[in-house]
């Protein structure tokens, strides 16, 4: 009787030193400051608690509002990751505050960043590169990117490849001031192939000239890749503008009638 006491009495022993383990937390960021438009990685490990249950992440902005809030998977070894993607328009400059939290324990832990602001160059935002019909990449040569446009259409196709196949790629369309007027974000297949469709039109696109397309992938931006493209009235400018569409259209008939009264003049004369 008193062995199965004793026995009883180190179980439960053993079972409560195991149950009442002293969690612990950690959380880190990939980088301490960032631009605006840079994705972060958010990684971290806990210890102590279900693995079953996810880590909530919890990321304020410099005024103290949460702006990203997501639940992250943990996985055998306790550890866990995320990527923070710029939120729309883009970053606020300052410092972020990143706080990971487990419903199974009151510790916590907490990783900070500092966002820096991109000004625009003087010269790119008061005067405009010269107006373009095909649209023009530039960029790492890691990652493509093409535009597959009609002239006049308020619908532009982006198509490419990159060779980051886990990681989604953000893209940020610039008017010719150097605004954020719109962003998008897409994942790669398998192939590294990505696509995505931009709609014109609307006040966000009321500014005439080139609009720059950036694709932007990993954690602080290390492929990126531009397309520009002119818009006018909130679609592809044409090859030809109207005007010059008619002039083409007279000169081709004035050619074609002259053509035709030098014939029957040469004619005539038999």
């Amino acid at each position: 009787m008193f062995r199965i006491s004793l026995l009883m009495l180190i179980a439960a022993s053993i079972f409560s030193a195991s149950a009442f383990a002293e969690s612990t937390i950690e959380v880190s960021t990939s980088d301490e400051n960032i631009k605006s438009l840079d994705s972060i990685w958010i990684t971290g490990k806990i210890t102590g608690v279900s693995q079953w249950k996810p880590v909530k992440l919890t990321v304020t902005d410099p005024n103290g509002i949460v702006v990203y809030s997501p639940s992250v998977a943990v996985s055998n070894d306790g550890t866990f990751r995320d990527l923070m993607h710029p939120t729309l328009p883009s970053f606020k400059a300052g410092v972020y505050t990143v706080i990971a939290s487990h419903e199974e324990t009151q510790i916590t832990a907490k990783a900070q960043f500092t966002v820096t602001s991109e000004a625009i160059p003087r010269n790119q935002a008061t005067q405009p590169e010269p107006a373009v019909n095909t649209p023009q990449a530039t960029g790492s040569s890691k990652i493509t990117l093409t535009a597959d446009t009609i002239n006049g259409s308020n619908i532009i196709k982006i198509t490419g490849n990159t060779d980051i196949r886990n990681t989604d790629i953000t893209f940020v369309v610039k008017s010719p001031s150097g605004n954020i007027i719109s962003i998008g974000q897409v994942s790669p297949d398998a192939q590294g192939k990505f696509q995505l469709e931009i709609t014109t039109g609307g006040p966000i696109w009321k500014e005439n000239g080139i609009h720059t397309i950036t694709a932007n992938q990993g954690a602080s931006s290390e492929y990126k890749k531009s397309i520009q493209i002119e818009i006018k009235d909130g679609v592809v400018v044409p090859e030809f503008g109207i005007i010059a569409s008619l002039v083409l259209g007279i000169s081709i008939f004035t050619m074609i009638m002259i053509s035709s009264r030098s014939k029957f003049n040469i004619l005539s004369r038999y």
